[in-house]
């Protein structure tokens, strides 16, 4: 009778002998129910406060990890008909480190070396002049930041000197390819010769789509080639004809004004630096127009990136849609994880796609 009275007082009193979080459930059956009003609303609170959901182990979140990746099988995780599948996403661990064996491979090799110190320069010296046209050095501005003898004044000369010469390097090195490109596309817009247009989709095969390409059969490509095809869809030369594509879907033609629009772009990048060159060496910091220098920086940087990201977006619509060449580790990793249960979405990023949002019924 003692020890019952005991056991009641230590329900009573909220205290417990066992220090785990967990409550035995037949031990709070057996709390004795009390007319007390504040006993009972304490209670209730704390049989609500069971309500939530116990804390994972440590062995039940690596179990739960793979189940982020356990996808429904639905259409979008499905291969296509030729059973193609993108290759699947690598976690940020392993993404950086086949980046940087990516990387190494390239540096080590003398146009990756050439272009990567080049780029280094670039982001050095402009990173510089971009502190200096901040104020960044208070020190520099002796006798005051905007004298033409002032330490920044020089420097900001200096900068804007080199950053021209390693502009020349892309603006007039890559210049004859650029001219090129122009004289072809003339040849098509004024001339009327199929010919241009044709070379130039061989040379930017990557990106560009010649008018009528998406009705081909998906199994042509450059070594199956039959004589039925029309002329006007294979580009110049012909082994620059672009691989049958992987998903057997070809892409839609590309409009050939983003042709004209790249070609204008790379052609104005090459004449902005010939006037950029033009007024730094033809003229001295202290006849130069202040404004010229930054006007046609501006001018070839921003008209040359456009120019890119009209390749960039263009090349990747295209594979989203013909899809990307597969490695050894990518289906290696695609059987595994199939063995395991574990889907991977069959698009470019193996992401989820986006819901369409669903139209509203005029009628209602």
């Amino acid at each position: 009778m003692v020890q019952n009275n005991h056991v009641a007082a230590g329900s009573l009193n909220g205290t417990n002998d066992n220090p785990s979080p967990h409550k035995d459930r037949t031990t709070e059956n057996l709390k004795p129910v009390t007319s007390e009003q504040p006993l009972v609303s304490r209670q209730v609170s704390r049989q609500t406060d069971t309500t939530k959901p116990p804390r994972l182990s440590v062995d039940d979140v690596t179990l739960a990890v793979p189940a982020e990746r356990d996808i429904a099988e639905t259409d979008h995780t499905r291969p296509f008909d030729n059973g193609y599948h993108f290759p699947p996403k690598y976690s940020w661990q392993e993404s950086t480190k086949q980046g940087l064996s990516s990387f190494w491979k390239f540096f080590t090799t003398p146009m990756g070396c050439f272009w990567t110190f080049y780029g280094l320069n670039v982001v050095a010296w402009g990173g510089m002049l971009f502190l200096l046209l901040c104020n960044a050095a208070p020190a520099m501005c002796h006798p005051t930041c905007d004298d033409i003898n002032s330490p920044r004044r020089k420097w900001v000369e200096w900068d804007s000197q080199v950053l021209t010469g390693l502009f020349c390097v892309t603006a007039f090195g890559l210049a004859p390819w650029r001219f090129r490109d122009l004289w072809l596309l003339m040849k098509y817009r004024i001339k009327g010769q199929q010919e241009g247009l044709l070379r130039l989709a061989g040379i930017h095969s990557s990106w560009f789509r010649l008018p009528g390409t998406e009705e081909l059969s998906p199994d042509i490509g450059p070594d199956n080639l039959p004589a039925d095809v029309p002329k006007q869809c294979v580009p110049i030369p012909q082994e620059k004809m672009p691989n049958a594509p992987l998903t057997g879907i070809r892409a839609p033609a590309t409009k050939v004004w983003k042709m004209d629009f790249m070609i204008w772009c790379m052609i104005l990048n090459t004449l902005a630096q010939v006037g950029l060159c033009g007024i730094m060496w033809g003229m001295n910091r202290y006849n130069r127009p202040s404004w010229s220098t930054g006007f046609l920086v501006a001018v070839g940087c921003i008209i040359a990136m456009v120019g890119g990201l009209v390749m960039f977006f263009e090349g990747r619509k295209v594979k989203r849609i013909e899809g990307v060449p597969c490695s050894a580790r990518d289906l290696q990793k695609l059987a595994q994880d199939k063995e395991m249960g574990i889907l991977h979405y069959n698009n470019i990023g193996d992401k989820k796609p986006k819901q369409k949002k669903k139209q509203s019924d005029p009628e209602k």
